[in-house]
């Protein structure tokens, strides 16, 4: 069972008074996080920040509130991901079609601010291309080695049609490996060296290997690219990776790849084959 799973319970349908289909009221947000969601005694609800507002067309009445979670637990902030389903006084965490059994929760992302768009994350296409698309990966995932690399070449022959903006997400539990080698390949990225970038989703390294010295030996073979423990364990750098973290929770990215393409949620990960033809 994860952290977040000890501090928190799953939401059930609270009813709210106040006026059917308008947002609810701040206060009356805290009230039921501390009501319905939050059970562990040890954690303080601070706050609740409402990120955005939006509907869906399978879900009419329905307003879907994408928010943060304010709390405070063991004297650390934490800034969890909440969506939320309010209509009519009514709000839940989860809708559920009896049908498909799919929850809605598992269907709906929020948009992509503009200010995530920017120079730093800008790898592969022209800045003023004609589509934008996003990317959350981390290089050891299977499913990333299978997607990301064909969407980096997509972007470099097709550069005013497509431009990737990248983020970096180490699944740290599963495969260790990945926090050297995304601080590798933030140093790479930063220094022009794109192709060091694409070729971490081919290198071929136990996942659960932590030795840095190992890490940066393994990846100077494959890549021929040197770099340095002390140029990876930078300030700036963990700063980067870290605010791409932040980035992840923000936008609820749970797995890789999560892709966006011009600020909608890609599901099936191959919308940008369209936009090449």
């Amino acid at each position: 069972m994860s952290l977040m799973s000890k501090l928190l319970m799953s939401t059930v349908i609270v009813s709210i008074t106040l006026s059917a289909n308008s947002v609810p009221d701040n206060k009356l947000l805290v009230k039921y996080v501390k009501r319905a969601i939050v059970k562990n005694p040890q954690v303080t609800v601070k706050g609740v920040t409402l990120l955005e507002s939006k509907t869906n067309k399978n879900l009419p009445g329905w307003t879907i509130l994408l928010t943060t979670m304010d709390l405070e637990y063991q004297k650390k902030e934490l800034h969890v991901p909440e969506m939320m389903f309010f209509k009519d006084g009514l709000i839940t965490g989860h809708l559920v079609n009896l049908k498909t059994g799919n929850d809605y929760r598992n269907e709906i992302k929020p948009t992509v601010p503009d200010s995530y768009y920017n120079d730093a994350h800008l790898l592969f296409g022209n800045k003023n291309a004609a589509h934008k698309v996003l990317i959350f990966s981390d290089p050891q995932c299977p499913f990333c080695r299978e997607t990301v690399p064909g969407i980096f070449k997509a972007a470099k022959e097709n550069p005013t049609k497509l431009a990737i903006y990248y983020y970096h997400l180490p699944l740290l539990r599963i495969h260790p490996v990945s926090g050297v080698l995304t601080r590798v390949m933030h140093v790479a990225q930063n220094q022009g060296k794109l192709d060091v970038v694409e070729k971490m989703y081919t290198l071929k390294i136990n996942p659960r290997e932590t030795n840095a010295t190992k890490i940066l030996d393994a990846v100077k073979k494959h890549t021929g690219y040197t770099v340095t423990k002390a140029q990876i364990d930078a300030k700036e750098v963990k700063d980067a990776l870290k605010s791409d973290e932040d980035a992840a929770a923000k936008m609820m990215v749970s797995g890789t790849p999560t892709i966006y393409i011009d600020g909608e949620w890609d599901k099936m990960r191959d919308g940008y084959k369209k936009l090449i033809k």
